[in-house]
């Protein structure tokens, strides 16, 4: 299973933490996609707590926190 941790308003409508199969998901743009959140969306992707690429491979076991651009001031 690969672990999904959603942050902030990618949270809307989609939940906070979800396991998802690995033999369905090859890499970060796959599970993007599955959740229909655009690239532009996402400005933090972690992988296993390091900054990734959505690009990089994915693996049972491996955790993907997922951040949107923040403002505030």
């Amino acid at each position: 299973m690969i672990e999904v941790r959603l942050f902030a308003t990618l949270r809307k409508d989609r939940g906070k933490v979800m396991q998802l199969p690995a033999s369905e998901f090859s890499d970060g743009v796959s599970i993007l996609e599955h959740f229909a959140i655009p690239r532009e969306e996402v400005a933090i992707f972690l992988i296993n707590g390091f900054h990734s690429k959505p690009e990089d491979p994915v693996k049972d076991g491996d955790i993907l926190a997922i951040f949107p651009p923040v403002g505030g001031g």
